[in-house]
């Protein structure tokens, strides 16, 4: 997929594959938007409005109200891409969101996932 159309993809959408994916492995929604929140600095009721709107990543990223400082923290692969290689900051910001939903998936503590 290039660049342009994953940023462009639908949050609903993508989240829904977030939360399938979580599932699998027993784990739960709220974990999934926790992770999300965390990340973005959002709301639990702002959220579920981007996840009602036809949001998009850009959307997510741009207007998040808080980036978390500790995402600079997340490194390894993601798609056979170092996440701290990536130099686009978008694209380096759903590489983290990709991370952490792999980490929930295999089974590592919230508060691990969440660098505390």
């Amino acid at each position: 997929m290039n660049k342009d159309k994953l940023f462009h993809q639908k949050l609903a959408v993508i989240y829904d594959l977030y939360l399938a994916k979580a599932k699998r492995k027993g784990r739960t929604e709220q974990e999934v938007q926790t992770i999300l929140c965390w990340l973005c600095g959002y709301e639990q009721t702002q959220l579920q409005a981007l996840l009602q709107s036809d949001a998009d990543f850009i959307s997510l990223f741009t207007n998040a109200p808080c980036m978390q400082p500790k995402r600079l923290q997340i490194k390894g692969a993601i798609c056979g891409v170092r996440i701290e290689e990536i130099e686009d900051p978008l694209m380096r910001d759903i590489r983290c969101l990709d991370k952490l939903i792999d980490e929930l998936a295999k089974g590592k503590p919230l508060d691990k996932i969440l660098r505390s």
